[in-house]
């Protein structure tokens, strides 16, 4: 006698609900099942865009999945952010963060179409890139302090480029104004790009820059100062504000990975874990600090959250000092 056996194929959340999870959790467990989008709120090319597609790259390999990096640029990252907060908060649309969309243009714009404070479930920080002084390499200007004294002796000789009102590099020179007493005139530019080239070019005196360091390893610019605690590793002969007597002199954008406000928690740790994991990473840590970054703080998402509202509130006093407005 024969006996035919009859094979049933139990779907995975029924057999995830036999061993005690609840559907929601069962594909939370799962994830992720599809590619990942990275929305970066700004033009290809830039310091954001470069981050994205390093870590980016790194975290689809860990879990198994594309992350396909998406370029939506636009009202000083407002158009690409706001975007991303109207997508399905499951996880498979995340965000490339900046101090710029996220703790400077709240207080920047009546309308950024998100809120700052409650439309993000802040996931890891990758680092911040400190504002670097920076002249034409044929300046005439070789130390920071020479810079300086002329600034002080000629008030509103010498002129700055930013990407714009309320740009890390605005925000950047209006302390260096105030710490250091001087008076030089802002140039805003729609983007930095075309304010690092003008600087190239030496139709401007100066940028307090986080994105131009190739051209200063280069030798097309000259570096004399760094706005942070240490010096950088990729200029260890550059000083800090702090070694040439300006003390408290910090500047610096900082840059992340958020999901929707709304992603499950377990998704959000997921993520949070895997992407510290790649930034102990040594090939990871030697790509960043090329750039100039300084690899974050190793923040759990709730630590994280904490940090960005605290951004929020410094910002406040800094783009009130700075004189920038509304728009």
């Amino acid at each position: 006698m024969s006996f035919k056996v009859k094979t049933r194929i139990v779907p995975f959340l029924a057999v995830a609900a036999l061993v005690g999870l609840s559907p929601a959790q069962a594909q939370d467990a799962a994830y992720p099942e599809k590619p990942i989008k990275l929305v970066v709120p700004w033009a290809p090319g830039g310091a954001t865009d470069v981050i994205a597609r390093i870590i980016g790259k790194r975290l689809g390999e860990e879990l198994g999945q594309t992350v396909v990096v998406e370029n939506k640029g636009g009202a000083g990252g407002n158009i690409g952010t706001a975007s991303f907060v109207r997508e399905k908060p499951d996880g498979y649309t995340l965000l490339m963060t900046t101090s710029s969309t996220n703790a400077i243009n709240p207080h920047l714009y009546a309308q950024t179409g998100y809120d700052a404070e409650k439309d993000f479930a802040h996931v890891a920080l990758v680092g911040s890139i400190p504002n670097v002084l920076e002249v034409p390499a044929k300046s005439r200007f070789e130390t920071a302090s020479q810079l300086l004294d002329y600034a002080k002796a000629n008030p509103g000789k010498l002129n700055y480029g930013s990407a714009g009102v309320g740009s890390s590099q605005h925000l950047a020179a209006a302390q260096l104004i105030q710490s250091a007493g001087i008076d030089i005139t802002h140039i805003p530019y729609k983007g930095s790009g075309p304010a690092v080239a003008d600087l190239l070019g030496a139709n401007l005196d100066l940028m307090l820059d986080t994105g131009s360091l190739a051209q200063v390893r280069a030798g097309a610019l000259r570096a004399l100062a760094v706005a942070s605690k240490t010096r950088l590793s990729v200029l260890p002969e550059v000083p800090t504000f702090d070694e040439i007597g300006l003390k408290d002199m910090y500047a610096a954008a900082w840059y992340g990975v958020a999901a929707h406000a709304a992603t499950p928690a377990p998704v959000v740790e997921r993520l949070n874990q895997e992407i510290l994991k790649i930034l102990k990473e040594p090939a990871i840590v030697e790509q960043l600090e090329k750039m100039g970054v300084q690899i974050g703080e190793p923040f759990t998402p709730a630590q994280l959250d904490a940090f960005v509202l605290s951004e929020i509130k410094r910002f406040k006093s800094l783009v009130e000092m700075s004189g920038a407005k509304l728009e």
